[in-house]
């Protein structure tokens, strides 16, 4: 198969696809591997490098678009991308589709066969292809809102642990999966008071076992997120339902009573955010206020440490980007449930139940998609 690596075009994205090592291994399956000029800059990996590794360095994302048979990204395609798709061409990368109406509307009608990270399952539950980065993510959340706490940069002006003599921040993680567990050890080492909510008790009683007494567990409910909500120095979304939009934990009413410099920080934002009041950001220009309440909603949070992630990132999708070059994709998605439920768009059709019912198509059952 030829396999395509474009260099990413959103906003500070530094991350590629597939890095040296894998394409070495692409190349000693047999597989053709097209890197775009400087596509790998971000990581410190050269064009010398890739082409040691066995890779085609081209000139333009145009010409990998044009020839590959699959495309393989980290953020969801761009407009300028999404143009260049072609019918049966697989892409595979990250999407987020539900609250991304443009997005989906354009993958539909280019007939390719998109295969999302964050929808591939594995045995026994969880999401392979979106833990890397949810860790990545989970622990930047602390870091970005210590950052945003700073009085410089909008916040009440309050160190996350405190000193001798003056209480530490309250931080409020939303969700105990791995997001908010990556969170909360971050935030329990730099000493700050760390409450998780969650609906699960199984997910209170693990975080309870790894944590102890340095975070406090809380069961979901509205009394419970609004109590802690609004109380908090620092609060983190990081909630997730499998390729559907967010839940809206936390109200527009909620923001407008938090305390003044309080910080929320959306991991969720990719799928829409967890709070009626966010919008996506960049690293551009990050954080925006809605009344006293700074909120920092960058949707590529991982791009900013480029080299960690994306080697994360590989470890993952690595095996199932074999398989799909090695069996073709039909047979691949046939063979392997897990991989098939990564199927949200393919020809024209939309494979995922959980896009479908947030943007309004009629669902196709991916095993139907697959047989032609």
């Amino acid at each position: 198969m030829h396999v395509g690596v474009p260099r990413e075009i959103k906003n500070h994205e530094y991350r590629v696809g597939l890095t040296p090592s894998s394409v070495r291994e692409m190349v000693a399956h047999g597989h053709r591997v097209s890197v775009e000029a400087g596509a790998g800059r971000g990581i410190g990996a050269t064009d010398e490098v890739y082409e040691k590794a066995g890779a085609i360095i081209v000139g333009s994302a145009e010409e990998i678009f044009a020839t590959a048979e699959m495309i393989v990204k980290v953020k969801e395609p761009q407009a300028g991308e999404r143009a260049m798709l072609r019918e049966g061409q697989v892409l595979y990368t990250y999407l987020h589709l539900a609250p991304d109406p443009e997005q989906c509307a354009d993958l539909v009608r280019s007939g390719a066969v998109c295969i999302a990270y964050e929808t591939v399952t594995q045995p026994g539950g969880g999401l392979p292809l979106l833990a890397p980065m949810s860790e990545v993510a989970g622990r930047l959340s602390v870091q970005a809102g210590a950052h945003c706490l700073e009085k410089a940069h909008g916040g009440m002006g309050i160190l996350l642990g405190g000193v001798a003599g003056v209480p530490p921040a309250k931080i409020v993680i939303l969700g105990g999966g791995v997001v908010g567990t990556n969170a909360a050890q971050m935030a329990a080492g730099s000493g700050a008071q760390v409450v998780i909510i969650d609906r699960s008790l199984d997910v209170l009683r693990r975080i309870e076992a790894q944590f102890g007494a340095r975070v406090i567990t809380v069961y979901s409910n509205r009394d419970n997120v609004e109590h802690h909500v609004l109380r908090a120095d620092l609060v983190i979304g990081g909630v997730l339902i499998p390729g559907a939009a967010a839940p809206k934990l936390i109200t527009r009413q909620m923001v407008e009573a938090m305390k003044p410099g309080s910080v929320i920080v959306d991991v969720a934002i990719d799928q829409g955010g967890c709070s009626e009041t966010a919008h996506a950001t960049t690293h551009t220009d990050p954080t925006y206020l809605v009344g006293h309440v700074v909120h920092y909603c960058v949707a590529n949070m991982p791009g900013s440490v480029p080299r960690t992630s994306t080697y994360a990132l590989n470890n993952a999708t690595l095996p199932f980007a074999l398989q799909i070059a090695d069996q073709g994709w039909r047979q691949a998605l046939h063979e392997d449930a897990h991989l098939r439920n990564g199927l949200n768009v393919a020809y024209g059709q939309v494979t995922c139940r959980e896009v479908a019912e947030a943007l309004g198509y009629d669902h196709r059952d991916p095993l139907a998609v697959i047989g032609g």
